[in-house]
């Protein structure tokens, strides 16, 4: 183990190991670069390990037992009882982040990535200072599976800051880890609370209020804006909260929460709402899911004199700071704050690093968003409001799921495609999807975008019989007059 004294040299170290981060490492490492890559706490971030994971593993929980209460709609009967068992649920989301933690680990190690376990400080252009392990505000997921180095001075050309992001706090509203939940809490609960307060509707928040409403908790949702995803088409939006409402989540829009009392075992949360009335609600727990704010603090970044603006690390197109030498990709580096565009971002940062030709600077609005609830919710591109407002003369096309056979006999014939296009170019602007298994269809216009293909090219595309995924090239045929089932 290195000793503070010494100093070992890199040509590129990475900071933080999440899905940015430990793709950097990969990629410098196959591009020929000795690198290591310096992580606190968990290798795989918060993706692997408190988010896009193991919120997945919940999800596939609750569907699975709304599919059983709902067996007999499918001609199965069946004469017991099934009941969710709440730390057998949490034990496999659990496993799941240890068996991908496990997984970083290994890919490391296959690609010769040195890991040093600590804090890391940008101390001079080119060097970092890594400190010993201060802090572990959540348990370890398992065993580390590799650990070579630790506190030292570490030098690189290249210094790569990949150190994501953390739940916000809304002031007065601080997360105390048992009655105000942040998502760590959320995912690991000691039981199951009877009713549960969401504060705010992005992503975060609909995907745990879903999971809890499933589980058979009440769940209120509240929400400052007046619809639910507000990142989202406004016509999806509504769709999706109507069959959440139905499923039994309630809904406070354009409210917001302004003072929280906790009691023993309860908390009341007295909300505002957009007449300036208020309203007292009395739940077993809240939770805040009102975004996330990046990792930019005690990483050295104000020494340097490297620019941010509004929590963000600001960046070009290729993750270049306004510092040479220094580079910022993923949640640190300003939204969309998802684990693919940290991914992409981390690919592209490095291959620019190695001096590849033929590069392309990120394209924001071709990554596509997700959201994972039943129903799932996927876009990418321009929503219609956004599209009419920078001056498109749009044709928008609809394709309902009740017209898909394949839905019909999945019993999932409740979602919607759709499509917005320029009517003079046929570039497609966007496109919005509400429906089962709509988060793996949207890849298709998302390629679609980024080859830049016109609405006469999809006409002519032929798409499996019978797929859900005909519902992309209906909406499509929609949007100029021609859909052929509905």
């Amino acid at each position: 183990m290195a000793t503070d004294s010494t100093l070992k040299k890199y040509d590129t170290l990475i900071v933080g190991s999440g899905p940015g981060g430990y793709i950097a490492a990969i990629r410098a490492a196959q591009l020929g670069m000795k690198v290591a890559i310096v992580e606190r706490e968990h290798l795989g971030g918060i993706c692997s390990n408190w988010g896009c994971i193991p919120t997945k593993a919940l999800l596939r929980s609750s569907e699975i037992f709304q599919y059983a209460k709902n067996c007999a709609e499918f001609g199965l009967e069946f004469d017991g009882s099934i009941t969710p068992n709440l730390s057998k649920i949490i034990a496999r989301s659990r496993g799941i982040a240890h068996r991908m933690n496990n997984g970083v680990g290994f890919l490391l190690k296959k690609n010769k990535v040195d890991v040093i376990w600590g804090e890391a400080r940008l101390t001079a252009p080119g060097e970092i200072v890594v400190v010993g392990n201060a802090r572990n505000p959540v348990e370890p997921v398992g065993p580390v599976p590799r650990q070579t180095l630790g506190a030292g001075t570490y030098s690189a050309k290249h210094i790569i800051v990949a150190t994501g992001a953390r739940p916000r706090a809304l002031p007065g509203i601080e997360p105390d880890g048992r009655l105000i939940w942040t998502y760590f809490d959320a995912l690991k609960p000691d039981s199951l609370p009877k009713s549960l307060i969401v504060i705010g509707s992005g992503a975060i928040g609909i995907e745990f209020a879903n999971f809890y409403c499933a589980m058979g908790t009440h769940v209120t949702v509240v929400e400052m804006m007046d619809q639910i995803l507000p990142a989202e088409d406004a016509e999806i939006a509504t769709l999706a909260k109507k069959q959440f409402e139905r499923a039994g989540t309630e809904f406070l829009l354009g409210a917001k929460v302004v003072h929280v009392d906790k009691g023993a075992v309860s908390v009341t949360a007295t909300i505002q709402k957009g007449d300036g009335t208020t309203v007292e609600i009395t739940a077993d727990r809240v939770l805040s899911a009102v975004g996330v704010q990046a990792n930019i603090e005690n990483i050295g970044l104000e020494a340097l004199g490297v620019k941010t603006d509004r929590g963000f690390v600001v960046t070009d197109g290729y993750g270049n700071t306004n510092v040479p030498g220094v580079y910022a990709i993923g949640d640190v580096a300003g939204p969309p704050l998802l684990a693919h565009k940290a991914e992409h971002e981390a690919v592209l940062c490095v291959e620019k690093i190695a001096g590849l030709p033929n590069l392309h600077p990120i394209d924001r609005k071709k990554i596509p968003g997700c959201t994972y609830s039943h129903p799932q919710i996927a876009s990418v591109g321009l929503t219609e409001a956004k599209a009419r407002e920078q001056g498109h003369d749009v044709a928008v096309g609809r394709f309902p799921f009740v017209g898909n056979g394949k839905a019909i006999a999945l019993g999932e014939d409740q979602g919607l495609v759709k499509t917005i296009f320029d009517k003079v170019t046929g570039e497609l602007l966007g496109a919005h999807l509400v429906g089962a298994d709509v988060t793996e269809l949207i890849q298709g216009f998302v390629v679609a975008m980024n080859l830049e293909t016109t609405e006469e090219e999809l006409f002519h595309m032929v798409f499996p019989h019978p797929t859900i995924s005909e519902t992309l090239k209906e909406s499509v045929l929609d949007a100029y007059g021609r859909a052929l089932n509905s």
